[in-house]
């Protein structure tokens, strides 16, 4: 008999969903649910010599479509196509959403996110006419814009997914605004960019307290952990909603004999802080904005803004390369 991998071991407790734009990894090392991706993830993926043509054929569409889209840079409308177009080539490989990230310069712009959503399903309906909505989930970042614009977005039918997620107070106007899932950054996103850099403040339990009050409150958000550096954080997930895994961690796991004995904090006793029920901040930004600023005196906001700036540095090296063919 085979010997268990460790993906194996999680897929027992928790649904594994692959963070990557590269069709091998999504075919080879499944099953997988969803397939998540970013600005970052897809500049990596362009940036390989086999996606010249891609790219060519990417600003070529740009051109024929950026009439019907007032405003828009063709360069930035080649990289929605060209993010949508790995997103289908791997939509044949995993059975549920593909995840694509509007533009983070949108992410303090209720209007431009939703706009820039919207058109996501456009590219895809343009690009592959029949293709299911109901596959499609829009990430966006988790600021107060990003979030009312998650609410409009799931009242349109359009599933969402609040990304660069840091704290409580954030995962309960997620939870509000009707998120379809939610991605708790377990490190700030600096560890992957910052060689030697390790987060001082990992944040597993707060995925732990933060799918205890979902259940608490009946939410239909799911909670699908990110930015995960190692074995050992994945495995403490295990039993978490969803988790999404880089490919070098996915190949450590898809490794015979990588199942330890699983020690998980969702097994763990421990009692977790949760706000009440009744804790509301939909309908007062204020309240909102305050808590969020307040949260580890100011520490959380940092990790958000650092989040939206490297991901910026990447939308600018996206339309860097969309520039080098055009």
């Amino acid at each position: 008999m085979a010997t268990q991998t460790g993906l194996d071991a999680l897929r027992t407790r928790t649904i594994v969903d692959c963070d990557t734009m590269d069709e091998e990894v999504a075919r080879t090392l499944g099953p997988f649910q969803d397939c998540t991706s970013n600005q970052a993830i897809a500049y990596g993926e362009l940036s390989k010599p086999e996606h010249k043509a891609l790219i060519i054929s990417s600003v070529g569409e740009a051109r024929n479509l950026l009439s019907r889209f007032p405003g828009l840079s063709l360069e930035e409308l080649a990289v929605e196509i060209a993010m949508v177009k790995l997103a289908l080539r791997i939509a044949p490989h995993i059975s549920g959403h593909v995840h694509i990230q509007t533009n983070p310069y949108y992410s303090y712009s209720v209007e431009k996110t939703t706009v820039n959503a919207l058109r996501i399903i456009q590219l895809f309906q343009y690009l592959q006419p029949g293709f299911e909505q109901s596959r499609i989930c829009i990430k966006i970042p988790s600021t107060w814009e990003g979030m009312v614009a998650c609410r409009t977005l799931e009242q349109a039918g359009v599933r969402t997914l609040a990304t660069t997620l840091f704290t409580l107070t954030q995962a309960v106007l997620a939870a509000e605004v009707g998120c379809t899932y939610i991605a708790p950054y377990v490190n700030q996103l600096k560890v992957h960019f910052e060689p030697g850099f390790t987060d001082p403040n990992k944040l597993l339990p707060l995925c732990v307290a933060i799918q205890k009050y979902y259940k608490s409150i009946n939410a239909k958000t799911q909670v699908l952990p990110a930015s995960l550096t190692s074995t050992d954080e994945i495995f403490a997930m295990a039993g978490v909603d969803h988790i999404t895994i880089a490919p070098n961690l996915l190949q450590q796991l898809s490794q015979p004999g990588s199942a330890p004995q699983i020690q998980s904090l969702f097994d763990s006793e421990a009692s977790v802080a949760l706000p009440l029920s009744s804790v509301s901040f939909v309908n007062d930004e204020s309240a909102y904005r305050l808590a969020f600023t307040r949260d580890l005196h100011g520490a959380s906001e940092e990790k958000l803004t650092q989040a939206v700036n490297i991901f910026c540095d990447m939308q600018d090296k996206l339309v860097q390369l969309m520039k080098s063919v055009v």
